[in-house]
């Protein structure tokens, strides 16, 4: 045991402590638990550079149970990140840097939005199977240019989520030796003891799942230890390695090992206790004595030489293949391939009808050819979703015989939440798309993983299929009704319902521009026709005038398949001579970002609008006078059937439309388009 270990562990301890008595809320237990592991992760194997936090072949870290952040802000403030003592000071607080939880795009340093349990882990394996992707692409003999760790700390709750287990089960089989988990095993969460809930040995678990286990029995003080293993564990090159470290919730308080040191600030009596049994100063806060500056700041030294001892060999590699590292820094830069878009296919009326899911399979083809970042797979439902494109090669370890590293496709198996955060994890590796896919009513199995993909502003697209009730007779199990209002209802987040061939290239156009929010697409089971006045262009708008009359009498808006329904509902109304616009709104976010006059120029003002979609009507009044769309579960029967049943036929339809002229004779007509503030 070295002086400076326990030195630094200490300050890191006590820190973290006053971090969270200033701001009177926070979690000081786990920080004071795992401060000894994270000073060894990040002193003696960490590869960093904190004068560049963006540097690809730095290792990533990531802190699973985001309630310590503390931890992370305190190590990243020693390290010389731009975390200064004033914004440890600031924990909790408005504007702070340093929030409740970790967020990606909040603090420098923090590789990944962490505290929802499970996340992390699950994001870790998505950061270490990018590495494993672009390491086998890039990188030549006598030239590792991608090189990276990813580690994690994680607790009890983030093992409890069935996230977690999705996510460490495809790591084993995937043979992710360059991922480590430290799992903090200290006996305690929020209601108690763990023997309350959870009594499974799970270093056994996960060797079931094909990973390697070890074990440190005292991780309060035991450095040595703590290093042998994780140094045992980079040496593991086929399997993802858990160590269990065994520690102390709230090491060094009078509350230490129970839960009442899990979620509240220590009392002044204790802080003191505490500062003075670590030898340090208690009338002090938020000190940091100058040997444990000077430790970290060797360590910040050796980050910049090691950063520049890469950039000498990254210099040689560039002479020696120059296509490939320009290939890498564009990647790197994030910036699209130019001309990428002239790949995706347009269509006129006179093309046959497909199914949108169909569509989306060709766009794929030619967008995974044109933009070699893309990269993803679906959950166990390749040939529903039509995911795989003809030239993709299986992403696998080769000593299965299924792929290799440099293949692109995922089987992510029937993971629906673990595919979704692990495609969080590869957006932020950076230099990536991912994406993923199932039925679209199964991405309420993913809502806590895509909520994060919109709140930390990571590219995910969402493939989702069989997107209504018209996809028949799996029946209202399988029919997604709520799932695209609650999309919708997320912030930051880009949901399309494309009607035609146009309008699914326009969406993924859309959603790979997009740089900074996932994109749901929301695909059909069932051939659709294209559209006249379709476009790729006019999908970009959000919604736009699809097919029009000199003096509408009432305006049909719809998305997906119910648009060609609407289509024939104006020509049924024409026969009674009722004029009717057509719209078509592939995407609501999109168009509500337009200007208040094209908006008006959409919907103008005194005409009646009518909303068709085959799904909740909820949230429809926004932009409709009249909804029809469905207020109850579908049921399992042939789509045409469930179309006359819930009355979305263009006959029905019709008949609505002319009732809601009648209606509004005789009533004023709201005007939905108007922002007053």
């Amino acid at each position: 045991m070295h002086n400076i270990d326990l030195l630094s562990t200490n300050t890191i301890r006590v820190l973290a402590a006053d971090t969270v008595k200033k701001a009177n809320s926070g979690h000081p237990g786990a920080p004071m638990g795992c401060a000894a592991m994270a000073h060894v992760l990040f002193s003696k194997f960490m590869k960093l550079n904190p004068e560049n936090p963006k540097w690809i072949s730095r290792d990533r870290f990531v802190l699973s149970n985001g309630h310590g952040c503390t931890l992370h802000y305190v190590l990243l403030h020693l390290l010389g990140y731009k975390v200064t003592i004033d914004d440890l000071k600031s924990f909790r607080q408005m504007n702070s840097i340093c929030p409740g939880h970790p967020e990606n795009f909040m603090t420098e340093g923090i590789e990944v939005t962490t505290g929802p349990l499970g996340q992390g882990i699950s994001n870790a394996v998505g950061l270490a199977i990018a590495e494993a992707n672009f390491a086998a692409t890039f990188n030549k003999e006598a030239f590792p240019v991608i090189d990276n760790y990813t580690y994690t700390i994680l607790g009890d709750g983030c093992l409890q989520e069935g996230v977690s287990a999705e996510a460490a089960s495809l790591a084993g089989h995937l043979k992710l030796g360059k991922l480590i988990a430290l799992y903090d095993d200290n006996k305690i969460q929020i209601d108690g003891t763990t023997d309350l809930a959870f009594t499974e040995d799970v270093c056994k678990r996960f060797e079931a799942y094909g990973w390697h286990t070890l074990s440190v029995d005292n991780g309060d003080s035991d450095f040595e230890a703590i290093a042998n293993a994780i140094s045992e564990a980079k040496k593991v090159t086929d399997k993802p390695t858990l160590i269990k470290v065994r520690t102390t919730i709230g090491y060094g308080s009078l509350l230490q090992g129970s839960e009442k040191v899990h979620g509240a600030p220590l009392s002044n009596d204790d802080l003191v206790q505490l500062k003075t049994m670590f030898g340090l100063d208690p009338s002090q806060s938020f000190a940091v004595p100058q040997e444990v500056r000077d430790f970290y700041g060797d360590i910040k030294k050796q980050g910049s030489q090691r950063e520049a001892e890469w950039n000498q060999m990254f210099a040689k590699y560039s002479a020696q293949y120059p296509e490939l590292a320009q290939e890498l820094n564009r990647r790197i830069a994030n910036d699209l391939p130019v001309g990428w878009e002239s790949a995706l296919p347009r269509y006129t009326p006179a093309d046959p009808a497909v199914a949108t899911r169909k569509l989306s399979e060709i766009a794929l083809n030619k967008i995974a050819e044109a933009v070699p970042e893309l990269e993803g797979g679906s959950a166990d439902l390749t040939h529903s979703n039509l995911t795989r494109w003809k030239t993709a090669v299986d992403f696998q370890h080769e000593s299965t015989g299924l792929g290799n590293y440099a293949g692109r496709y995922i089987r992510f198996g029937v993971r629906e939440h673990g595919m979704a955060a692990i495609c969080n994890g590869i957006a932020a590796y950076g230099g990536f798309i991912p994406f993923c896919s199932t039925f679209l009513n199964f991405i309420s199995y993913a809502l806590g993983a895509s909520r994060l993909s919109s709140l930390s502003h990571l590219r995910v697209l969402y493939v989702m299929t069989h997107d209504s009730i018209g996809l028949g007779e799996d029946g209202p199990t399988h029919q997604p009704i709520e799932t695209l209002t609650t999309l919708r209802a997320t912030p930051n987040t880009l949901v399309f319902r494309p009607a035609d061939g146009n309008e699914v290239s326009g969406a993924y156009l859309a959603a790979i521009q997009n740089k900074l929010r996932p994109s749901v697409l929301a695909l059909s089971r069932q051939n659709l026709p294209h559209l006249a006045g379709s476009s790729i262009e006019n999908t970009l708008k959000g919604a736009y005038v699809l097919s029009d009359v000199a003096k509408p009498a009432v305006v049909l808006v719809a998305t997906g398949s119910e648009v060609s329904a609407c289509v024939e509902a104006a020509q049924e109304l024409a026969k009674s001579n009722i004029q009717a616009r057509v719209v078509s709104m592939p995407s609501m976010e999109l168009f509500d970002e337009q200007a208040q006059t094209y908006k008006e120029s959409v919907f103008p003002r005194g005409v009646p609008v009518l909303s068709v979609e085959a799904l909740s009507t909820f949230g429809w009044s926004k932009y409709a006078h009249v909804s029809v769309g469905m207020t109850s579960f579908g049921s399992s029967a042939p789509a045409n059937q469930l179309y006359e049943k819930f009355g979305m036929t263009p006959v029905a339809i019709a008949d609505k439309a002319m009732k809601t002229i009648e209606f509004y004779k005789n009533e004023p007509l709201p005007y939905l388009m108007v922002k007053p503030f």
